[in-house]
């Protein structure tokens, strides 16, 4: 099960299935409106929450035009603790430098911390390939990862699950992935999280290298940042002897004090909560003090490009905080899986078709993924415009040709407008015809399969206006 899922239909057709199914618009419903709620009243205790959301915008658009210099500058310091750091243009690059780096420990498993980038590359199925098997050990990804399934939420990658899914997934899949769950597992929180937290432990216990991400890597010191919310990510990074993080260029911010703005916008803005339960931060190896080996992979995959486009790069200002998701009301509806990718909802819809390109089918609907609301961009800390983004991509899927029926349509309604008397002679033909119309006119499809074509007058308005304006 790949989690480049470039083979999936279009979004209309994925979001047409997922809108049909009652249990899982439940789940998601709650959920969203659940933590959206949360978060409001998190972000309104902060009277300066303006200042820092601009104050995110500034740093995170300074850092991406002087990426390079940043980007040298954090090799160096990561160099310069004991670190080494590798370079990965692509995803195939990534998957070999991270199994050829666990190959050389001689070990064959490895301890995941949530990392959204590996899922963005296939790490785990590089490694499996390999003959390396990795565990996930965020409960949400481990929820997953026992289910075969594909996380649906950036935060809570579970989400379309809820408690019963759940209680039933562990007592039939957790035998084969280590110790089994609990005899008599109910499906309260507590018990749920228990069953994980003894099916974990043995693997954190017995781990030597692990596999993490990072939120923030600040060049000044060479540090690395993981916020999390379970404490799964700091037995993660302080048990093993090797630890291997993947991390996209665009998390890199200059200093310390730049830091400072994201701990307070993310944690309200994904999890709602004022401060972040446990952030773990290293720079590079201490003696005596956690990992004995530590390396950097530094992941393009495709952002150097969108780094190109003035109008896109903003995607790459995002902090993975969800915020978009649980307010977006195609999201609420579709769920997850119908983006075809590890990156859902209104970010996904501007990320993936800049990091993956817009030629495959997928991929070129995700900008049409959106009602264009806004209630994305009014609820991002770091204040990317998502809506004209997505338009932005809308006009280079269409320049692709792939729309030769609409620019014809548009090109010949063109002409029209411009010969007012044949569009009064059009009018009145359509009028007097109306009865006969089709429901769904040929070549309409993809509007009539959503909506209902407006009914033609039994008049045109200006006959009307003639007749009656006196």
């Amino acid at each position: 099960m790949s989690d480049i899922f470039l083979g999936m239909p279009a979004f209309p057709r994925a979001a047409k299935a997922a809108v049909h199914n009652p249990t899982l618009r439940a789940n998601l419903r709650h959920a969203t409106h659940t933590i959206r709620t949360k978060r409001a009243r998190a972000v309104a205790e902060l009277d300066d929450w303006d200042r820092l959301r601009e104050a995110g915008r500034r740093i995170k658009d300074h850092t991406l035009r002087h990426l390079d210099t940043y980007l040298e500058q954090l090799d160096a310091a990561v160099t310069r603790a004991g670190g080494t750091v590798h370079w990965a243009a692509d995803a195939a690059e990534a998957n070999a430098i991270v199994t050829a780096l666990v190959q050389a420990t001689g070990e064959r498993e490895v301890v995941k911390v949530k990392s959204m980038a590996t899922q963005e590359i296939g790490l785990n199925e590089a490694l499996e390939a390999a003959g390396i098997t990795a565990y996930e050990t965020d409960l949400a990804e481990l929820i997953v990862q026992l289910g075969d399934d594909r996380p649906s939420h950036i935060l809570v990658p579970a989400i379309h699950r809820n408690r019963g899914e759940i209680r039933d997934l562990f007592a039939r899949t957790m035998a084969d992935w280590g110790r089994p769950a609990p005899d008599g597992l109910t499906d309260t929180p507590a018990d749920l999280a228990e069953a994980a937290r003894l099916h974990l432990r043995e693997k954190f216990l017995r781990a030597k290298v692990a596999v993490s991400g990072a939120n923030f890597m600040v060049a000044e010191t060479g540090t690395l940042v993981v916020l999390e919310s379970e404490g799964n990510g700091r037995m993660c990074l302080t048990l093993p002897e090797t630890l291997i993080s993947v991390v996209g260029i665009e998390k890199t911010i200059p200093t310390w004090r730049d830091l400072e703005v994201f701990l307070q916008t993310l944690p309200r803005s994904s999890t709602a909560e004022r401060m972040n339960p446990y952030t773990s931060m290293w720079t590079g190896i201490t003696d005596g003090d956690g990992p004995r080996a530590f390396h950097l992979v530094l992941l393009d995959n495709g952002r150097t490009d969108t780094l190109a486009d003035e109008v896109g790069r903003q995607a790459l200002r995002c902090i993975r905080c969800s915020a978009c998701l649980n307010v977006c009301p195609v999201y609420e509806r579709a769920g997850g899986h119908a983006y075809g990718s590890v990156y859902p909802g209104p970010i996904g819809a501007i990320l993936s078709p800049q990091l993956r390109g817009t030629t495959s089918e997928i991929d070129a609907s995700l900008p049409y993924a959106s009602s264009l609301c806004g209630a994305c961009y009014d609820v991002c800390p770091v204040a990317i415009d998502i809506p004209e983004v997505l338009v932005h991509l809308r006009e280079r899927v269409a320049d692709q040709g792939g729309h030769r029926l609409e620019q014809a349509a548009v090109k010949v309604a063109s002409w029209v407008l411009d010969h007012p008397a044949v569009l009064a002679a059009g009018e009145r033909l359509a009028a007097r015809t109306r009865r006969a119309h089709p429901a769904r006119p040929p070549g309409t499809k993809a509007w009539t399969e959503s909506r209902d074509l407006p009914e033609l007058p039994a008049e045109p308005f200006r006959d009307w206006w003639r007749k009656n304006r006196t």
